[in-house]
C-alpha cells in the first residue's frame, strides 16, 4: 500500500507518497480503505518528534480516517493511534462508528479526532450540564468549533476565542454566544463585561500557560478547566488561593494515549449520545478544506500556519 511521509522543510511541510506492506489486522482488529483522513496539530508534533505513537501502535501518521470495511464494504469512521494517512489502516473494531447517513465519506472523516475529543473532554472530563457556561479558546479549530457545537447541543451558554479577527464569524456560526479576539482585547474582560464575574463552569483549553490565570479570574465557583494541549508555553505561575477559593478542579487530558478499551467505551458512549444529532441535522462536520493525496504539503502547512477555520482532510478517492 502506498501512505504519506511528510518532512518539514523551513517551516513548510513536503509529502511524498511511499510503499510499504499492507497492514495485517490483529486479534480485533479490521483492515479499513481509507476514504479520508483528518489533518490534527498532533501530526505537526509528531512530524517534529515531540509526540510519537503509543508503544505497538502504526508510526504511520494520522488518527482519523472514514472509509469501508475491506471484507464488506462496511462504512465507517474510525479514531486511530496512528496510521490514517494510508490507503489501509488495521483498525481496533471498537473504536469504529457508522458514519452519519446524510454526510459523504471523504467528510466524515473529520469527525472521530475533533468530536471525540471535544465529547470526551465536555462531557466526561469536564462533565458540563444543561445550563452551565462554557469558555472554548481555540475555537476554530477542528476540536474548538466542534466543542462550541456540542456545548450548545448539550444547552451550554458558550464563549470562544480566537487569536484572529476573520475567525470571528466562524465561531459565531457554530453556536458561539460571545466570540473574543484575543488578539484585540482581553478574554477575562470581555466575558466579565458581558457576561459578569465567576461565569464560567468548564473552559476546554489547549493553550495552556498564557490563558491559566484568565481562566481562574472567570471561572465560577466548583468550575473545572480541562487542558488538551500546551500551545503557549507548558510552565505557568498558579493562584493556589485563587482555586482553593473558587474550588476549581484543573484537570489534563489526553486522548491518544488512552487504552482501546478506553476509547471504545468512550466511542460508544458518543454513538448513543452525540452521533444521532448528525443524522438528524443538529450536528455537522465544519470543514476548512480537502486536499488531494498529490497536495498533502500544502494541507500540513496550512494547519502549520493557523489559516484553517475547521477541520482539514485529505481525499484519497480521487488518486490517479
Amino acid at each position: 500500500m502506498k501512505y504519506l511521509e511528510v518532512i518539514e522543510r523551513e517551516g513548510r511541510y513536503a509529502a511524498t507518497l511511499r510503499e510499504t506492506d499492507d497492514p495485517v489486522p490483529k486479534s480485533g482488529e479490521v483492515l479499513v480503505r481509507v476514504a479520508g483522513s483528518g489533518v490534527n496539530r498532533a501530526d505537526l508534533s509528531q512530524i517534529a518528534g515531540r509526540y510519537p505513537p503509543p508503544p505497538g501502535e502504526s508510526e504511520i501518521l494520522g488518527m482519523e480516517i472514514s472509509g469501508t470495511r475491506v471484507e464488506s464494504g462496511e462504512r465507517v469512521c474510525a479514531l486511530l493511534a496512528g496510521g490514517g494517512h494510508a490507503e489501509l489502516a488495521a483498525v481496533p473494531i471498537g473504536q469504529m462508528f457508522r458514519p452519519p447517513a446524510r454526510l459523504d465519506l471523504v467528510r466524515a472523516a473529520g469527525i472521530p479526532e475533533a468530536y471525540l475529543t471535544a465529547f470526551l473532554n465536555l462531557v466526561q472530563e469536564g462533565a458540563l450540564r444543561t445550563g452551565e457556561s462554557l469558555l472554548v479558546h481555540a475555537g476554530a479549530s477542528g476540536v474548538g468549533l466542534a466543542a462550541i457545537a456540542v456545548g450548545r447541543f448539550l444547552g451550554a451558554r458558550v464563549a470562544a476565542t480566537t487569536r484572529t479577527k476573520e475567525k470571528i464569524a466562524a465561531l459565531e456560526r457554530a453556536g458561539a454566544d460571545l466570540a473574543v479576539d484575543t488578539s484585540r482585547e482581553d478574554f477575562a474582560e470581555v466575558i466579565e463585561r458581558r457576561w459578569g464575574k465567576g461565569e464560567v463552569d468548564v473552559v476546554l483549553d489547549p493553550v495552556g500557560a498564557g490563558t491559566l490565570a484568565g481562566d481562574l479570574r472567570v471561572l465560577a465557583t466548583g468550575g473545572r478547566v480541562v487542558f488538551l494541549a500546551a500551545m503557549s508555553g507548558t510552565a505557568a505561575e498558579l493562584d493556589i488561593v485563587l482555586l482553593m477559593g473558587k474550588r476549581a478542579r484543573l484537570i489534563g487530558s489526553m486522548l491518544r494515549s488512552r487504552s482501546r478499551q478506553e476509547k471504545a467505551e468512550i466511542v460508544r458512549r458518543f454513538e448513543k449520545e452525540i452521533l444521532p444529532a448528525f443524522d438528524a441535522g443538529r450536528l455537522t462536520v465544519p470543514i476548512d478544506s480537502i486536499y488531494p493525496v498529490e497536495e498533502a504539503g500544502a494541507a500540513f502547512t496550512r494547519m502549520r500556519e493557523n489559516r484553517n477555520v475547521g477541520k482539514i482532510l485529505i481525499d484519497w478517492t480521487k488518486r490517479g
